[in-house]
């Protein structure tokens, strides 16, 4: 298939290397760092534009919010070859030592969310890929940013598994009329209490289908606001955004410039290559 169905995207549309983003209106400001970018697809959640930057091809994507809308956006660039994507977004900071305008990488995700199993038993693993982890982490300490780097919780469902904090500091539904199955509360302390940093909503589905597919991926995302939540006073979406953006350039740009060869994808279906069939990027 030459066009894709959803996004009108064509052969030649598409780089190698991708940033995606939830909210359209980012789109042309991580474009604004290419040289040259064009927009080759506007159309519902999906605003798309290509350009390069220092002799390397990049399109810059939005999925719009959640699991459901980032696959179908990731498959598409998949078939037109893409083969590397860095994920730049907003979280809420689970951690206690999160603050506002961190950056938060991610090594691995907790898949909560029903897109990513349609495509794979939960116990298979979300990973991102440990050259990018590197090289954001490398490009954020080198430019002085708070940045940490662990595991994400990427979910479904945003007002039903967040919470809002109480003034005892009891947790209570974000939902209509309070309501909030009992687990819910449960499942928020345990993922904090074992470590998870941050909550978002792509991560989980973009390191599945990249592990599934032999491509390579990555997030980074600015702590935006606090899990639970505090209040409106205390959200801020666009602090250390432009950072964000900043390191994840660097970083792919580095990643582009090490590698030996593009990573060969797998079959156009969720059945892995037998073992040494696959091209190590």
């Amino acid at each position: 298939m030459s066009v894709q169905p959803i996004t009108g995207l064509r052969p030649g549309q598409v780089a190698p290397y991708v940033f995606l983003c939830g909210d359209p209106a980012r789109v042309p400001r991580i474009a604004a760092h290419f040289e040259q970018a064009e927009t080759v697809a506007d159309v519902r959640e999906y605003r798309v534009l290509t350009g390069a930057r220092s002799g390397v091809e990049l399109t810059a994507a939005s999925t719009g919010i959640g699991a459901p809308g980032a696959a179908v956006l990731i498959e598409e660039l998949l078939k037109l070859g893409a083969h590397t994507f860095v994920r730049i977004g907003n979280s809420g900071g689970l951690a206690p030592e999160l603050e506002l305008g961190d950056l938060v990488v991610t090594t691995g995700a907790v898949r909560d969310d029903g897109t990513s199993r349609a495509y794979v038993t939960p116990e298979y693993p979300a990973v991102s890929d440990h050259r990018l982890v590197g090289a954001l982490l490398d490009a954020a300490h080198a430019r002085g940013v708070r940045c940490h780097a662990g595991v994400t919780w990427s979910l479904d469902a945003f007002y039903m598994r967040n919470a809002l904090q109480g003034a005892g500091g009891e947790l209570a539904s974000m939902s209509v009329g309070g309501y909030w199955p009992r687990e819910n509360a449960q499942k928020l302390l345990d993922l904090r209490d074992a470590g998870v940093l941050n909550m978002e909503m792509e991560a989980g589905v973009l390191l599945t289908l990249a592990g599934l597919f032999g491509a390579r991926a990555g997030a980074i995302c600015v702590v935006s606001d606090r899990t639970p939540w505090p209040g409106p006073s205390d959200i801020a979406l666009d602090r250390n955004m432009d950072a964000c953006i900043e390191v994840a350039l660097e970083a792919m740009l580095k990643v582009a410039a090490g590698k030996a060869r593009r990573p060969a994808l797998m079959n156009p279906h969720p059945n892995p290559l037998p073992k040494g069939e696959r091209a190590e990027p």
